[in-house]
Order: structure tokens, then sequence, then C-alpha cells
């Protein structure tokens, strides 16, 4: 019989005693926790102004890799949205903005400038430094953050490691994983557990339309 055991947990790690759970099934379950959960992540971003060091490219990829919470109960991944807008809505897009201002002095600046149109997607540290900006210089941008899965780009992973390892027990595994801080952590084992139920069934589905 199959059987999911939380053996610890705290706010940032979880690990869960897998029984009698075939090897393919955990191994799968181990990467949809990885990459296969969708949370947000800035998508894109428009620079109003950026006299810093950094280009714009490097400045939007260094907004993309900032981790942001992420409330799966009120937004919707946009392919499964029911604007079919490419520019998204309020249901599947959020936005944030970030303006340094301008300053005399040289500074260093951090993920807690930036601020989000919806409380609950935010940066999930405010101490994530973007770019060190020298007097005179300054950034203003909007920033577009959506969900989505660490399949189609490592921003959006749920986690920074999910691990599987033996027990000297015959059919006994552990599953580690560690959030990012977009989720927590139980959230991505259930998230996962539900993902992985859905895609056996669309497989069984596909299956049954060959036999047919």
């Amino acid at each position: 019989m199959s059987s999911l055991e939380v053996i610890n947990k705290d706010n940032q790690k979880i690990s869960i005693k897998l029984k009698g759970v075939p090897l393919q099934y955990a191994n799968a379950l181990r990467r949809i926790c990885l990459n296969g959960i969708p949370v947000f992540a800035i998508d894109t971003v428009d620079i109003i102004e950026n006299s810093s060091v950094l280009p714009d490219e490097g400045l939007a990829h260094r907004l993309g890799l900032i981790p942001l919470q992420t409330d799966l109960s009120r937004f919707n991944e946009p392919s499964k949205c029911d604007c079919k807008s490419e520019t998204g809505c309020s249901n599947c897009k959020v936005m944030l903005v970030l303006d340094s201002g301008d300053s005399d002095v040289t500074r260093t600046i951090l993920s807690n400038e930036l601020t989000s149109e919806d409380e609950s997607v935010k940066p999930t540290s405010d101490k994530i430094p973007i770019v060190q900006l020298a007097a005179g210089q300054r950034i203003k941008v909007e920033c577009y953050a959506r969900l989505g899965r660490g399949t189609e780009h490592a921003k959006w992973n749920s986690s920074n490691i999910s691990v599987l390892t033996e027990t000297n027990k015959d059919d006994e595994r552990i599953l580690t994983i560690e959030s990012t801080g977009a989720l927590k952590p139980e959230q991505i084992v259930l998230a996962g557990v539900d993902e992985l139920s859905n895609r056996l069934e669309e497989f069984k589905e596909i299956i049954g339309q060959l036999k047919e």
C-alpha cells in the first residue's frame, strides 16, 4: 500500500517519506515539484529610464530572476485564463513598478523598491540586489509578472532543490524539496501530487483512444 509521510518541514524545506510508490512515479513527482508547478515571475519589462551601468536586457534579466510570492488560488496561467488575451488581465497578470528616483550618493537598489499592484504577488525577500546606482543615475521600470513553469524557463522553478534519496528499506524513498519562497513547501508537494494525478489520467485517456 502506498503512503506519504512528512518527516520534517519548515518554511523553506520539506522531507517526505514515500512508501510503496513505484520509482517512476516518485521520480516524476520529484521533477514536477522542481519545475512543473506554476509560480509567478516577471516576464516582460518596459524600461522607461535606465542610466545605470547595466544594459536594459541585463536589468530585465535581473528582475526576472527575483522570486515572487504566489497565490495559486487567485490567478490563472495565461493559457487557461478566460480572457484569452495576449496582453492578459487582472486574473493572469500583475504589474510591479520601480522608480529609483534621483540620488546624489551611490546606492544599491533592492527588491523592496519593487511595488506590486497586488499585495499577494511581491518579492519573497526585500534584500535582493538589483543594480548599484552612482550619483545622478536612475532606473524607472514597469514590470509584468505572470504564472509560468520551470519547464519553460528556470525563473519559474518552484523549487531550488528537489531530491529523491533511497533509504535502507525496500520500496521506501525520501523526497526533499526546498522552495524558492514563491510557495510553501507543502503547497508544492500537494500541487505536485495533483499535477501527477492529472497527467496520469490524461495519459490513460490517450492510451484508451489508441486502443479504440
